[in-house]
Formats: C-alpha cells, structure tokens, sequence
C-alpha cells in the first residue's frame, strides 16, 4: 500500500448509520467529500448503512435496463453522479461508501476498484465462500452469481459513491430492472449460502476487511455526523 507516510497508516472515520434514506446519504457523501477536497489532509470517512428501496442510475445509465415505465412509476428511482448502470438497494443489502483521499494511496481508479473487489472478497471469505472477479465487468460473484455491485465518483482524487453487498434481502426488486446492465448473468445474496446471515455481523467483517486491504486505522467519528 502507498502512503505519504509510510510508517503511519492513514485514519478513517467509519460511520454505522443503519437504515437511512437514499437522498439523505447522496447529500451527506458530497458535504464529506468538499470538506476533504478544501482539506486534502483530514480524515478519509466510510459510511456503512442500508436502504430503503430505490433504484439508481449512474451517468449515461440506458433507460432500457428498466423495466418499468420511469414517468409512470411507483418506485424511487434517482440518477446520480457515480458510474455504472442501473442497481437497486433495499435493506438487508449493506452500502459501503468511503470518502477517501487517493492522492494518499495510489491516484489509479483500476486500483481502487480492485482495491473495494478486495475488500468484499475478504469478507466472503470468512464465512468460507470464494468471491470471483469477472473479467471486463466490475463487482464479485458467487457460483456465477453477483452479489455485490460497486460504482464509484471520484473529483480531485477524492473518492464517492462505493459498493453494495447483498446480504440476506428481499431480492424481487431486482427483477424490474437489467442489474448494471449484464442481462446474462443473475443476482443473488450471501442468504442462498447463509440462510441465518444478518448485516449486523457482516458490517463488523466490512469494517475489519476495508481496515486491512487499505492499511487505514478506524477511528470513532465525531458527535455531529452531518
């Protein structure tokens, strides 16, 4: 892992905000992420929490990878900043989203993207399950499957947006849309291996791995959230 300072790892404050919604957290993200582009050397942040659902569209997003009429639908459904195609969250589906500074690791997006793969291949690894990359498309797969999504926007090197893993949720919601636009290959959660999983252990697993594979301390955050 690169540093400024070898020695140090850097800190960051991690964030365990259980069910917030969607709008809320988009806001929260970019206040964190102007304070660290006007402060290059403040403390990076990760936001665990979950949804309630709603679909997203990154930029570019096709509208065909819908389902459902958008100008006539039921659902939440909101286009935002990150890459990627369309993706659902809901909860039992846990959302990491790290601010980070990368020009305190490494400036290269491949990277990082390898780097968040990483972190949530560790953490199916502790249950036993061996997490597969694809090559050409980004995320981690299970038996064929994917389980966890990750779509990412970075300004000045500082980091957005980020990966969901899909824990133990109602999955339906899935079926109204193409996820991330691969039509050939289906979505499913670690609850197909782990009937009795829950997020509260996997947050903990998360946090350990992410710790580990960015070689960055966890600190408590401050009072005052957002």
């Amino acid at each position: 892992m690169i540093h400024s300072n070898a020695n140090k790892p850097r800190r960051c404050f991690l964030y365990d905000q259980g069910l917030m919604p969607y709008l809320d957290a988009l806001q929260w993200q970019r206040s964190l992420l102007t304070e660290r582009i006007n402060n290059p050397d403040m403390e990076d942040a990760l936001i665990l929490l979950e949804h309630p659902p709603v679909y997203t569209l990154g930029q570019g997003a096709k509208l065909e990878f819908l389902k459902f009429d958008l100008d006539k639908s039921e659902y939440n459904v909101h286009r935002v900043e990150r890459g990627g195609e369309v993706t659902y969250h809901c909860p039992g589906q846990l959302v990491g989203y790290p601010i980070l500074n990368l020009q305190h690791y490494r400036q290269d997006l491949h990277w990082y993207l390898r780097q968040l793969e990483e972190v949530l291949i560790r953490v199916l690894a502790n249950y036993g399950l061996q997490g597969e990359r694809i090559s050409g498309f980004t995320g981690v797969w299970l038996e064929g499957c994917k389980v966890a999504a990750i779509g990412i926007k970075v300004s000045r090197w500082v980091t957005m947006h980020g990966f969901s893993l899909n824990v133990c949720p109602d999955l339906t919601g899935f079926e109204r849309i193409v996820p991330c636009g691969i039509a050939d290959k289906s979505v499913s959660s670690l609850a197909k291996w782990i009937p009795s999983i829950k997020c509260l252990e996997v947050r903990l697993h998360i946090a350990h791995c992410f710790s580990e594979v960015f070689d960055i301390e966890l600190l408590n955050p401050p009072l005052v959230a957002y």
